[in-house]
């Protein structure tokens, strides 16, 4: 159950048994897991799979064949569509956007206006944030922090970089 809500605001949604608010809209198609939580004005469409114990919530939307799974977050105003995979501990919020084929997991964060797309993987700890923009076949990971209007893209990884003590 959705802790901050009565439970006659919520039910189980038909497809996995997920909770979902009464709020939200879940379509009959998209698969809300034992475990999952859709609230607040979200709404999962199309095939789209929430699962493990994420939860989207806010004005999130997650469509097409999109993957939300594990501990991951979708809030805001954020959206996670077509094939992307968000898993793990991540956080996508804002007006984030997830798309493609992209995958975001470990404990990654995307948000403010931000967008991961294409084939790009961003992973570890790794920070999206502000406009920037990374897509293609594009790698972000461990420490990194990719802000601003950055772009990252065509097989480029993007790494922190570790300098040794003299």
């Amino acid at each position: 159950m959705i802790d901050s809500l009565k439970e006659s605001e919520q039910h189980q949604h038909s497809n996995g048994g997920g909770w979902v608010a009464d709020t939200a809209i879940v379509d009959k198609t998209a698969y809300v897991g034992p475990n999952a939580q859709v609230y607040g004005n979200a709404r999962v469409s199309s095939d789209a799979r929430v699962s493990g114990g994420a939860r989207v919530y806010g004005n999130a939307r997650v469509s097409g064949d999109a993957r939300v799974y594990g501990n991951a977050r979708v809030s805001g105003g954020a959206q996670v569509y077509g094939n992307a995979w968000v898993s793990g501990g991540v956080r996508v919020y804002g007006n984030a956007r997830v798309s493609g084929d992209a995958q975001v997991s470990g404990d990654a964060r995307v948000y403010g206006n931000a967008r991961v797309s294409g084939g790009a993987q961003v992973y570890g700890n790794a920070w999206v944030s502000g406009g920037a923009r990374v897509y293609g076949n594009a790698w972000v990971s461990g420490d990194a922090q990719v802000s601003g209007d950055a772009q990252v893209f065509d097989g480029l990884w993007v790494t922190p970089v570790h300098r040794r003590a003299d």
